[in-house]
C-alpha cells in the first residue's frame, strides 16, 4: 500500500511539474527564429545552440546571433547579441540591450575581455568593456576607447573619450562630477 501511495504521489508531482513547466524547455536549437525546435515565445531554461536564435532565456546561449526577449538572464556568447533586458554576461563583437542590463558586456578582443560595441538603452549596472560603450543611465564602469552615458547614478569611465551628457559644468560639481566630456577618465557620483 505504501508503494502504491508513493507511486501516486510521484505521478501527481510529475504531472503537476510538467503542466506548470509546459512553457519552459531546457534545450533549444535553431537556424533562425522561425526554423527552430520551439517557437520564439518558448522560454529556454538551459542551453540554446543556434545560427540565429531568439527566445526568452535563462541559461547558456551560444550562436552566431543570439536574441533574448523579455527579462532574460545567463550567459550569451556569439558574434552579435541582442536583448530586451538582460542580467548576466553578454560576450560578443556587438552587444545590444534595448532596455536594462545588469552584469558584464564584453567580447573576444584583447585577451577575450573587450567587444567592438556595447549598447544599453536603459539602466546599465555593471561593466562595459568595449571599443565603444553606450549606456542610457550608467551605474558602474565603462572601459573603452569611446565611452558615452546619457546619465549616471554612480559611474566611472576610463578611455580616450569619455562623455557623460548629464554633467553640465566643467569641474562645477567636482569631486562628484568631472565634466560633460573628458579624456582618459570621467565620472559622476
Amino acid at each position: 500500500m505504501k508503494k502504491i501511495l508513493a507511486c501516486l504521489i510521484f505521478a501527481a508531482t510529475t504531472a503537476t511539474t510538467t503542466i506548470l513547466a509546459a512553457d519552459s524547455k531546457s534545450f533549444q536549437a535553431s537556424l533562425t527564429p522561425g526554423i527552430a525546435i520551439y517557437t520564439r515565445t518558448t522560454e529556454i531554461e538551459g542551453l540554446s545552440l543556434s545560427i540565429w536564435g531568439e527566445n526568452p532565456q535563462s541559461g547558456l546561449s551560444i550562436g552566431l546571433v543570439n536574441g533574448s526577449t523579455g527579462e532574460s538572464a545567463g550567459l550569451t556568447a556569439g558574434l552579435f547579441n541582442y536583448a530586451d533586458s538582460y542580467k548576466g554576461v553578454q560576450w560578443s563583437v556587438v552587444n545590444y540591450t534595448k532596455n536594462n542590463f545588469s552584469g558584464w558586456q564584453g567580447g573576444p578582443f584583447f585577451w577575450f575581455l573587450v567587444s567592438g560595441v556595447n549598447y544599453t538603452g536603459g539602466e546599465m549596472t555593471g561593466l562595459q568593456s568595449g571599443l565603444v560603450n553606450y549606456a542610457g543611465n550608467l551605474t558602474g564602469l565603462q572601459v573603452g576607447a569611446i565611452n558615452v552615458a546619457a546619465k549616471s547614478n554612480a559611474g566611472l569611465q576610463i578611455g580616450i573619450i569619455n562623455v557623460i551628457q548629464e554633467n553640465q559644468l566643467w569641474f562645477g560639481e567636482f569631486p562628484n562630477a568631472v565634466a560633460p566630456a573628458m579624456i582618459l577618465v570621467n565620472w559622476r557620483f
